[in-house]
């Protein structure tokens, strides 16, 4: 059965860091870019970060860039999401998924592209 688990949410003060954890079982994990997401109250759910399928590429929207930083253990079945210097604004809850891609140095941030998805984590920035 095919799983991704998030974990590491919670509530952190403006400037605080978080690290996310996205745990997947069930599926041939290097084969799939990961992305992250996130929606926050009222909003759309919207691309934060990706990583290719061996870690070589990465992406950020432009609003995280510099704070937050995607990084992969393929050994451990594992995407890591570390997220310095937050903000209000990143207050959502965030999601992983799965893009199965035959390009070993790409990633996609449209959800569109994504073919499975975890349950999500909760994400609170507030003083």
């Amino acid at each position: 059965q095919l799983q991704l688990v998030e974990s590491g949410g919670g509530l952190v003060q403006p400037g605080g860091s978080l690290r996310l954890s996205c745990a997947a079982s069930g599926f041939t994990f290097d084969y799939y870019a990961i992305g992250w997401f996130r929606q926050a109250p009222g909003k759309e759910r919207a691309g934060v970060s990706c990583i290719s399928r061996r870690g070589g590429s990465t992406n950020y929207t432009d609003s995280v860039k510099g704070r937050f930083t995607i990084s992969r253990n393929n050994a451990k079945n594992t995407v890591y999401l570390q997220m310095n210097s937050l903000k209000p604004e990143d207050t959502a809850i965030y999601y992983c998924a799965a893009d199965r891609i035959l390009l070993f140095s790409v990633c996609r941030l449209p959800a569109t592209t994504y073919d499975y998805w975890g349950q999500g984590t909760q994400v609170t920035v507030s003083s």
